[in-house]
């Protein structure tokens, strides 16, 4: 017995031996469950990190080098020229383009949380029929390809184009190169889901504090702004923050709604765009330019991430 028993003892330590690495590690962790999500976590860092943070420095780069080095580079620049932050306000008058983007970003972002909070106290708060199927196609249109509204959108925003609605008769004037062309598409593309948000957010409020607001002569409208919209701060803040990130960054539209110039309310897009000249192609200036139009918007990330992380899950709790 003492010989079988040792026989036996002596084959397992032989099948440990033989493992690899992935299998001693794989063995370790059945062991230690932790050990396996910790590297989990590891490596999700470590790719996310790579994947967002390696474009970034890749711009610095092409930034820092001068043009006519740009070429078989290396990870590191090809030279040292900060300059080009000064030299792209002097080609192109970027700021100008970085203060219309602001603006449109804006003015869809107010345009949406003021529709959405009307839309999300009707679906949050009160029950009619058809309310599951109207959410569900109000959610379906922020999957259309914006390609598919650009026809109608552009014979309505350039020309003088009649459209009749019933009894209702809409005639455009020449509104190409304004911020109506933008503005309008970005605001229907976008609140769907601004929609979602604070229709979640609106349906956890008590009934009671709404009643209570009620009973002291407030109307429905005045029971929405004054008790129910700062209730629920966290998810007005994240559709705002959302909805300007993707106004902010958005391309399509951007670039055909107007001719690229910086006084005809070009955005940021264009701006970037209008350093390519007919025989040369600055690219560090680009690049530059690229580095200064994302700055606003991950400062803004990087202030607001808690609170949209927060909002994002808060309102996916029932209370």
């Amino acid at each position: 017995m003492s010989n079988q028993n040792s026989g036996i003892g002596l084959g397992s330590d032989d099948a440990e031996m033989k493992r690899g690495p992935l299998g001693r590690w794989v063995n370790k962790a059945i062991k230690n469950p932790d050990r396996a999500y910790r590297s989990m976590f590891y490596v999700a860092m470590v790719f996310f990190l790579v994947t967002t943070l390696f474009p970034f420095y890749w711009l610095l780069v092409i930034a820092l080098t001068p043009n006519r080095l740009i070429s078989n580079m290396g990870l590191l620049p090809k030279g040292f020229n900060p300059a080009v932050f000064i030299e792209m306000f002097q080609r192109v008058p970027f700021h100008q383009y970085m203060f219309n983007s602001f603006v449109l970003g804006i003015t869809t972002t107010i345009i949406v949380l003021l529709l959405a909070s009307l839309a999300g106290y009707v679906f949050g708060r009160l029950r009619f029929p058809g309310k599951s199927l109207l959410m569900l196609g109000i959610l379906a249109i922020s999957y259309f390809p914006p390609a598919a509204f650009l026809i109608p959108l552009f014979e309505l925003f350039t020309g003088n184009t009649a459209i009749s609605i019933g009894f209702i008769t809409i005639s455009s004037p020449d509104l190409f190169n304004t911020p109506a062309p933008m503005v309008f598409p970005f605001s229907a593309l976008f609140l769907p889901l601004s929609i979602f948000i604070l229709t979640t957010f609106y349906g956890q409020i008590p009934d009671g504090l709404e009643d209570a607001a009620r009973v002291e002569g407030t109307t429905r409208l005045g029971a929405l702004f004054r008790v129910i919209v700062p209730l629920s701060a966290p998810g007005v803040a994240t559709a705002g923050v959302l909805t300007f990130i993707a106004v902010y960054n958005e391309f399509f539209f951007s670039f055909l709604m107007n001719n690229g110039e910086a006084s005809s309310w070009a955005p940021i897009v264009a701006g970037i765009l209008k350093y390519q000249g007919q025989f040369d192609t600055p690219f560090n200036l680009m690049a530059a330019a690229s580095i200064v139009g994302v700055l606003p918007v991950a400062i803004l990330v990087i202030i607001a991430q808690e609170r949209i992380v927060s909002g994002l899950t808060a309102g996916a709790l029932k209370e």
